[in-house]
């Protein structure tokens, strides 16, 4: 059950709208900018309509009481979704949501910019219309927060100036304007403010609301060893993977052998849950002996949540939603600073002016009075200090408290749609204080100066806003986080001064994937390098924006662009990156040059921040995640036990059969002496297996029409999916044990069973179809069209002749999971490799002229390759083999095509958390106590900020240094100076060394004829140092020990000769 309305609460608009949509659905939400808050009276401000960007989202039928779900599950193919354009949103929510999302329709009241925010991440997610409602017209103020509107938008009505603009992110949803006023308007189900460095959400999804999916994550699965005939039954799970189960979850069982009575499909409560097993609150002493097998799922329960209403949760709140512990006691304060506000509107007809003391001491008055009121509830500390800052920046929205917020309320609106993921139950408050200035401001510092950026002036001070308009900021990739962040930091007036500039690059380039949630770019910009596009995107947000746009991917290869000179001159880096390798390179760079690294990532619906401050945090690389669990090469190929596994050989196959092979032949047919001298001088068994497979496709498997490639296809099924399956029950027969007498196949392994191919099932059909039509493309022949035609295609592939297979006994199969390659090795590798080359050389005569295969790189974004379509078929196929349930096309591009799940609401958030603490880092005077690191998970949802973790103090003497220090020696020294400037420090050095080569070691008696020679003489001899004409400094690692025999990790060495 999606929300339900209270009785009475229908909600009249009066006023037209344009392009109004006159769908019958009944999803409605709105964002309102007139302040009327209920949090006072029934009655105060009723008809206050000072702007601000309040939040409002309520569900309504017209004249019903009751709001269904928008669309029914099942109510539409899911052929509908554009799986090409939204498959990383599809990953997180899958297509149900996406169907419920697709039908609702939306109305946004307030286009200031947080109103901005949330439609720009709902129109990205693509619910079917978006209404923007606001009665008033775009002021210079607007700007600071708002990336729709232009200065040549001041003066327009605020919805009528977003359209266009907002339109544009997508197509598919209908988008029309509401400029008249809202009438009878009702109690909110959401709210969400944005005050300065203050904000706000509360959430009324009605009294009775179904949660679907509360975590939004796979259920969890477990492979059975044993149970136990008890009461409580013990349940033993192999060691494969710890469990993930907790206390009090319902799991159902499968595939039991013995103790079939737990294969019913009823759900079971466990208790008692360890890493390994589990206690399960059923009696199975009368149940058959647990034989074999077995897997155990977790069934994921719908949550029933009963929500009060905003009057009622303004008297009782309950629990807060808390999202930084060292705030422990903020989110009652700020429940009754944000009721103060209301009431001081109420009273005055405006808001608080920013820098008036008057007006803080007023505010801080009637926050007292209410507090006063709560009796025994009350806050002990009304804390005047922090009721100031927020009654100085009451007025202001700021765009990263925006961006912030335009996430979090986004997510909740796709959970009211859909009842994906938990609620918000029901306030959660957040400030960020410690990004204001680390001194006190004199008052005229609020003053506005007619600018765009007079919000953001009003709460941080003009000093600060030329700080942000002079920063040199160097921004790395322009995807998804890039383009939020570029947004920010044009709105921020970040580099847009007359001595700031923002460099930004990316190698890549833009895909029709992108366009769901990396909103700078259009569907006419496919193709073109992302970072140009995106910078010239961000150029017309803020005309003053001094922004360069690179193409360069950051690495030691491209240390001649991004050179000393470029890294000393920066201010500030921003990481808007996809892979740990690009970060930990730029996190190496800032270490060296001691430069602030901005870093975050999301998720899915998770997102975390990470900052990296000189002297201050510890570095990016200093904390690692474990590697990834990889399945042992022997399970992939012969003993696979989840679909995992068959699409990591599945992709593994597609690679080898497509890229690898085609690749390896052009290799030898463009040189054949060179290829076939390297073939010799290897001479093992990996070499043995090139030559082979290169044989195979200029020889027994070459292809010269279609029906040889269909032939090819028939004949590559039956080798995977019954020759190689009859092989391997031959082998290990289902009866086999182990050396230690153990059964062979007892899980995790599952015993197999060859297939038998018949055209009459579609699935086999369409493996021929991606497999005879990939295997064309590799040898350059045309495809006729009647291989869509099933009749036809079937009466090919009964021309093929399929040899019958008889099991060879002798065979190896790898059982062993440490094996790193399946080539086994043998004594006349080097004989058999002359042979296939007597062969191939046969085969090449034979070649037309100038003949090369065409290799094929795996794309998995493209729905017309017939890619996905083999993949999924040899992987489904492989998983039928095991009695693996098999998965969709879009569920297997997810896995082999490791998609990482991503959305527009988790991206907003973490940048907008991010430009809080950009704040901090440009101000300059912030103590580590002040910044945060963040992980959120909007799903839940979990908010968690803590301090950054400083770095590990070394100390020597009267000396201490960090990660960050590095020791300079300029005028180019000689060995000599070097070792005695370090024994000056009580250093003994023993063993200087550049890169990999040693330069002087104390051990060595030669060494020391080395000692009067240039640090970069001896370089340049020794090591063959290429110093650049960039660089004027080159880097020494030294060994060295104290008086004791200690040794002592000392910095990095900088030895300057220019």
């Amino acid at each position: 059950m999606l929300p339900r309305k209270r009785e009475g609460q229908g909600d009249v608009v009066e006023g037209e709208t344009e392009n109004n949509n006159n769908s019958n659905t009944i999803k409605y939400v709105s964002v309102t900018s007139q302040v009327k808050r209920h949090r006072i009276s029934d009655t105060a401000a009723a008809d206050s309509t000072v702007n601000d960007d309040t939040f409002a989202i309520r569900n309504s039928s017209g004249s019903s009481s009751v709001v269904e779900p928008a669309m029914a599950p099942g109510d539409s193919n899911h052929n509908d979704i554009d799986e090409d354009l939204h498959s990383r949103q599809l990953a997180v929510y899958g297509r149900e949501t996406m169907r419920r999302l697709f039908a609702s329709n939306v109305l946004v009241s307030g286009m200031q910019g947080l109103g901005a925010e949330i439609a720009k991440n709902l129109i990205l997610a693509g619910v079917k219309s978006v209404t923007l409602h606001d009665e008033g017209v775009v002021e210079l103020w607007d700007l600071s927060s708002n990336f729709v509107f232009s200065e040549d938008d001041v003066g327009k009505n605020r919805a009528l100036a977003s359209v266009q603009k907002l339109q544009e992110l997508n197509n598919a949803v209908v988008i029309s304007t509401l400029t008249t006023k809202l009438t009878k308007e009702q109690l909110s189900n959401f709210q969400s403010e944005v005050r300065g460095l203050f904000g706000t959400v509360f959430c009324d999804f009605g009294p009775e609301f179904t949660v679907f999916d509360v975590d939004g994550e796979e259920p969890h699965t477990g492979i059975i060893a044993s149970i136990s005939n008890d009461n409580p039954a013990l349940v033993s799970c192999v060691d494969d993977e710890r469990l993930e189960f907790q206390d009090g979850d319902l799991v159902v069982f499968s595939e039991v052998h013995g103790m079939t009575e737990l294969n019913d499909g009823k759900p079971r409560k466990i208790k008692s849950a360890r890493p390994y097993s589990f206690t399960l609150e059923e009696d199975t002493t009368a149940f058959g002996t647990y034989v074999k097998g077995g897997i155990v799922t977790q069934v994921k329960q719908p949550k029933m949540l009963n929500f009060k209403p905003l009057r009622e949760a303004l008297k009782e709140p309950g629990d807060f939603l808390l999202s930084d512990f060292a705030k422990f006691d903020r989110p009652l304060l700020l429940h009754i600073a944000f009721q103060a506000l209301d009431k001081f509107i109420s009273d005055f007809g405006r808001f608080p002016v920013a820098g008036s003391e008057e007006d803080a001491q007023k505010l801080a008055s009637i926050a007292a009075n209410i507090n006063e009121c709560l009796g025994e509830g009350k806050v002990e500390d009304i804390n005047p200090k922090l009721l100031r800052q927020f009654a100085f920046g009451a007025k202001a929205v700021l765009n990263p408290m925006a961006a912030m917020f335009g996430g979090i309320v986004g997510q909740e609106v796709v959970k009211a749609c859909s009842g994906k993921f938990h609620p918000l139950f029901q306030f959660f408050y957040f400030d960020s204080v410690e990004s204001l200035p680390a001194e006190p401001l004199d008052p005229s510092d609020f003053k506005p100066l007619n600018s765009r950026y007079d919000a953001q002036i009003s709460v941080f001070g003009s000093k600060l806003q030329k700080k942000l308009e002079d920063a040199k900021v160097f921004m790395v990739g322009s995807g998804a986080l890039g383009c939020e962040f570029l947004k920010n930091l044009a709105l921020m007036g970040v580099s847009c001064g007359s001595q700031g500039k923002l460099t930004i690059t990316d190698d890549d380039v833009i895909e029709k994937s992108n366009l769901s949630r990396q909103f700078l770019f259009r569907d006419w910009n496919i193709g073109q390098a992302k970072s140009t596009v995106a910078a010239s995107a961000a150029a017309s947000i803020n005309p003053r924006l001094k922004i360069e746009a690179l193409q360069n991917r950051v690495g030691p290869e491209t240390e001649g662009v991004f050179n000393d000179t470029f890294w000393e001159k920066l201010t500030v880096v921003i990481n808007a990156l996809d892979n740990v390798n690009a970060r930990l390179y730029v996190d190496q760079r800032c270490l060296y040059f001691q430069k602030p690294l901005l870093e975050s990532g999301t998720l899915g619906a998770k997102c975390n921040t990470q900052m990296v401050i000189p002297h201050l945090t510890e570095n990016y690389g200093a904390s690692r995640d474990p590697p990834e669990k990889q399945a042992p090469m022997c399970t992939v190929h012969s003993f696979p036990h989840n679909i995992d596994h068959c699409l990591t050989w599945a992709r593994s196959e597609f690679e080898g059969l497509l890229e690898k092979t085609p690749a390896e032949v052009n290799a030898y047919l463009s040189n054949p002496v060179e290829y076939a001298s390297s073939m010799k001088n290897a001479g093992d068994a990996q070499a043995k297996d090139n030559l082979e497979r290169v044989l195979e496709c200029l020889d027994r498997e070459k292809c010269e029409t279609f029906q040889d490639c269909i032939t090819w296809a028939r004949l590559r099924f039956e080798d995977y999916f019954v020759n190689r399956v009859k092989q391997l029950i031959f082998t290990f027969p289902e009866e086999a044990a182990t050396s230690t007498g153990a059964p062979f196949w007892s899980a995790p392994k599952r015993f197999p069973h060859p297939l038998q191919f018949s055209a009459a099932d579609t699935s086999h059909l369409n493996f021929i179809i991606a497999a005879s039509v990939l295997r064309a493309e590799t040898f350059g022949i045309s495809v006729p069209d009647w291989v869509k035609t099933p009749k036809m295609l079937s009466e090919a592939v009964d021309k093929v002749i399929v040899p019958d297979f008889q099991p060879r006994e002798g065979v190896k199969i790898e059982t062993d999971e440490k094996a790193a390659s399946l080539s086994t090795a043998s004594v006349d590798d080097a004989a058999v490799i002359n042979e296939l080359l007597l062969k191939l050389e046969l085969c090449r005569n034979n070649l037309p002229s100038g003949f090369r295969m065409k290799p094929i790189s795996f794309e998995k974004d493209d729905d017309t390759n017939y890619h996905m379509d083999l993949i999924a078929g040899l992987a489904n196929m492989r998983a039928r083999n095991y009695s693996i349930p098999e998965v969709d096309k879009l569920k297997a591009k997810f896995i082999a095509g490791r998609i990482i799940p991503a959305i527009a609401t988790s991206t907003a958030m973490a940048t907008g958390l991010v430009c809080l603490e950009l704040y901090k880092v440009l101000e300059g005077a912030h103590k580590v106590e002040d910044y945060r690191n963040t992980f959120a998970n909007l799903a839940l949802p979990l908010f968690s900020m803590a301090e950054p973790v400083p770095p590990k103090v070394m100390k020597h003497r009267d000396m201490s240094w960090t990660v960050w220090d590095r020791w300079i020696l300029k005028d180019n020294p000689t060995l000599r100076e070097l070792i005695q400037w370090l024994k000056d420090k009580g250093l003994n050095a023993y063993s200087i060394s550049y890169g990999s080569c040693l330069l002087f070691n104390s051990m060595f008696p030669r060494h020391k004829e080395r000692l009067d020679k240039k640090v970069v003489d001896v370089a340049r001899e020794i090591a063959k140092a290429e110093l650049p004409p960039y660089r004027s400094h080159l880097d020494v690692v030294v060994a060295c020990e104290d008086d004791d025999d200690n040794d002592i990790d000392i910095p990095q060495v900088s030895i300057y000769y220019g």
